[in-house]
């Protein structure tokens, strides 16, 4: 999952606006915050802690997820295939990993 979406989830699971989490972050004002979430700038270390501590997470979970997104080993289609993924339903996403596990399988042979 990308930083933005990430920090989207946080933002709406804590019921905090961009407002809220500008207050909570030093030297970010809520038109930075907004930046973020909509995935237009990313957050720097100092600010990744601070978000952290706002939604009460560890650290190294924001830090995973900027580092995926910025993960230069992944192909366009990996990250093509991991979004389209994201937006099934359980049963469909189900369905695909039996899939992509068969072809795997069938390729070992």
């Amino acid at each position: 999952m990308s930083l933005d979406t990430t920090l989207r989830l946080l933002a709406k699971a804590s019921g905090l606006t961009a407002t809220d989490i500008a207050a909570a972050i030093p030297r970010a004002g809520a038109a930075t915050v907004k930046s973020w979430l909509s995935g237009d700038k990313l957050p720097g270390k100092d600010q990744l802690t601070e978000l952290a501590r706002t939604f009460g997470v560890p650290a190294g979970t924001l830090l995973g997820e900027l580092a995926s997104t910025l993960d230069p080993a992944r192909t366009r289609g990996e990250h093509d295939l991991l979004a389209a993924y994201r937006a099934l339903n359980t049963r469909q996403q189900g369905a695909l990993l039996e899939v992509a596990r068969s072809m795997a399988q069938h390729k070992k042979r």
